[in-house]
């Protein structure tokens, strides 16, 4: 007992010596596209997201992406939709990791759902990953950039996926961290943004949850949720840090999120191994770029700060 408490001290004073020494309380701007050597000095190596401005203004999808240019562009490809019947896709409901029914629908009929042309039962998103864009959506390529030249500089390579994102103000995602450092371009609506630093790994909660998907019942009927069967079970955060249940999850009040919204021609910085949670404007389009992180001595610190956080947890 008296180690558990020795190595809960130590995560906690680790926390907070990380926010007095280099975190801030809310995200930076930058007012122009960075220098690529600088860009890495300040931000990707030291971890710290950043919100940067006039850096989108020469791509014609700012003006061009209309839902009238949508259709006429792409309305009759049949694309990956994400649909739950609440909004929380690949997130923990009840003893459940439960992911979205994936629909292949027409980009024609995904618009007719989120302008209300068309009555359905259920959330609607537009989050495939897997460089989307690209694979789903060519036609739409030319009317963004598919790199961001000074970051893939910085980086010395060019992005892993490029992703295209449209959906309900509904549509949640859940609070979860990935390997990737993402610049995350918004081009019309907003998006707002939770997120938690790598450090506060010690105040957020896992479990283990058996996967499942949801299926809507023929004829737009209610959802059940089906049970991945030979599945591993899935570590997840249970958290909701709109609403934290601190009765449950006491140690998350050490937590110190920092909140920000990303407007029409802004990009996020998100480091690798952030925690974040997202919401949006109803119809908000955005693409992102996932660049892999580099597996060294930063993502070796994280394995053993995650390894300590399971010490500090334990009953």
């Amino acid at each position: 007992m008296e180690t558990k408490e020795s190595v809960t001290k130590t995560l906690s004073d680790f926390s907070l010596e990380a926010h007095d020494l280099y975190l801030n309380d809310s995200v930076p701007y930058l007012e122009a596209p960075p220098d690529p050597l600088r860009f890495y000095r300040d931000w990707i190596g030291a971890n710290r997201p950043c919100i940067i401005r006039n850096a989108l203004g020469h791509w014609p999808a700012l003006s061009r992406w209309t839902p009238d240019y949508l259709r006429e562009k792409v309305g009759s490809k049949v694309i990956s939709v994400a649909v739950t019947p609440n909004g929380y896709a690949d997130a923990v409901a009840g003893d459940r990791f439960v992911m979205p029914e994936e629909r292949r629908m027409t980009f024609d009929a995904v618009l007719d759902v989120i302008e209300g042309k068309v009555p359905a039962r259920g959330v609607f998103y537009v989050q495939k990953q897997s460089s989307n864009l690209l694979q789903e959506l060519p036609e739409l390529a030319d009317d963004v950039e598919r790199h961001i030249p000074w970051m893939s500089a910085a980086l010395g390579k060019c992005p892993d996926a490029v992703n295209f994102w449209l959906g309900e103000s509904t549509a949640v995602t859940s609070m979860h961290k990935d390997h990737y450092e993402n610049l995350y371009c918004v081009v019309s609506g907003q998006k707002h943004f939770l997120l938690l630093p790598p450090t506060d790994r010690p105040f957020i909660p896992y479990g283990l949850y058996q996967p499942a998907a949801y299926r809507q019942r023929d004829g737009g009927g209610e959802f059940e949720v089906v049970d991945e069967e030979n599945s591993e079970k899935v570590p997840w955060i249970p958290l909701d840090p709109l609403d934290p249940d601190l009765e449950r999850f006491p140690q998350y009040r050490r937590a110190r999120p920092i909140r920000c919204s990303v407007k029409a021609g802004e990009m996020l910085f998100l480091p690798s191994l952030w925690f974040h949670h997202v919401r949006q404007s109803h119809g908000c389009i955005a693409v992102n770029f996932w660049y892999d992180m580099e597996y060294d001595i930063k993502y070796n610190y994280f394995q053993l700060l995650e390894a300590l956080s399971g010490v500090a947890a334990a009953p």
